[in-house]
């Protein structure tokens, strides 16, 4: 009898300790969101957020792209003039793992260093180490699509890269890295890697005439193994992975500067974020048919994100070309305008409107994620 109450002792000493097991779970492992991080007059708002929004539905992964939105202590000159401090991240942290709920942060590396006539702050400090230079943003201030992002000029110029090959760009960013992976406890690091068409460039004294698959897998590894030193783990978007020539995705979605072949050369424990907006997400297909773990994420369609979960759920249940289900991770919804925007978009649709996006987009941020969170709690049921 003794030994009988001591057994029930210890089991609900470890359903207190590690929670009670989700059905989801085993359904679809991974269930998140990737979100600008709240400035710092936004943390107690976002906090509830998460309390009374994710957390009943059953996310476990909360992705907060951070860039220079902290208080770096390494580099200072790198913050955003208002950021987040030690204690605002501690105080959404907290929440998390109330919850349960994986806290991870994100800095774009190597693409995504400006946006149209901006010069973001790695590259204002360190100019040497842009990859080209020679491209003269003033020439992108006025130019726009109609949905915001910058229109290309003759010189092809989406957003500038750092050169994978300075040999003193990783000092700096890695120090980054290692700081906001520090005060988030974090496990994993969002490296962006999304977008990125200045890579190779004929002018850079480095990098002209190298194989831009090689020198974007070179950067994907790099990054893995600097964050496998201390037992962390990396995940990335996977457009650049993706032939755009054959599939016949568009060049945003997929690469036509031979990228994709660095699909066969990073490591295979690399998270791959595979956003697809408009179209369901059978490249999914490609990256677990290559032993890539992937996740599916959904954006302002609704019906695209049902599609996404439904998508996982089938593929984790049978296998396809006898590839193992487990690679089918789960679905993170995507959120482009910033953290404050958002909320006032969630909680007051009908009055908020974000400048950003255009009448199609509208709404469907915030209409796709509350999709999700139903189709959550379903999947627990």
């Amino acid at each position: 009898m003794k030994r009988l109450f001591l057994i029930l002792l210890c089991l609900c000493v470890l359903q207190a300790t590690f929670g009670q097991a989700k059905k989801i779970d085993g359904i679809l492992p991974v269930r998140g969101l990737v979100i600008a991080a709240p400035r710092p007059a936004g943390v107690d708002q976002f906090c509830k957020f998460i309390e009374e929004e994710l957390a009943p539905a059953h996310f476990n992964m909360l992705v907060l792209r951070v860039d220079w939105n902290y208080a770096y202590e390494c580099d200072p000159d790198l913050r955003d003039p208002v950021h987040l401090s030690k204690a605002d991240v501690k105080k959404m942290l907290e929440v998390c793992r109330k919850h349960n709920i994986e806290l991870a942060p994100q800095i774009n590396l190597l693409g995504h260093q400006s946006w149209a006539g901006t010069t973001y702050a790695l590259l204002r400090k360190y100019p040497h180490f842009d990859e080209a230079p020679h491209i003269n943003l003033d020439n992108y201030r006025d130019y726009y699509l109609p949905n915001g992002s910058p229109s290309p000029l003759a010189d092809g110029l989406y957003c500038k890269s750092y050169c994978p090959l300075h040999p003193e760009v990783h000092g700096v960013v890695f120090a980054l890295v290692d700081e906001l992976m520090n005060v988030f406890e974090a496990t994993w690091f969002h490296a962006g890697l999304d977008e990125v068409f200045h890579l190779g460039d004929e002018r850079c004294p480095r990098c002209a005439g190298k194989d831009k698959a090689e020198l974007f897998a070179g950067e994907v590894n790099k990054i893995h193994d600097h964050l496998a030193k201390s037992g962390r783990k990396l995940m990335i978007w996977g457009d650049r992975l993706i032939d755009g020539t054959v599939t016949g995705l568009g060049k945003f979605n997929s690469s036509y500067n031979n990228t994709h072949r660095a699909i066969d050369l990073i490591h295979k424990d690399v998270l791959i974020c595979e956003w697809r907006y408009s179209q369901t997400g059978l490249s999914a297909i490609i990256y677990a048919y290559k032993g890539l773990n992937v996740v599916l994420c959904p954006y302002t369609n609704p019906g695209i994100a049902l599609q996404h979960v439904k998508d996982m759920v089938d593929w984790r249940q049978r296998p396809i070309h006898q590839m193992t289900t487990d690679r089918f991770q789960g679905v993170v919804h995507t959120v482009w305008s910033g953290a404050e925007g958002f909320m006032r978009l969630y909680y007051d649709p009908e009055t908020y409107k974000v400048p950003m996006l255009d009448a199609t987009e509208r709404g469907g941020e915030a209409r796709a994620l509350k999709v999700l969170i139903e189709e959550f709690k379903k999947l627990n049921l």
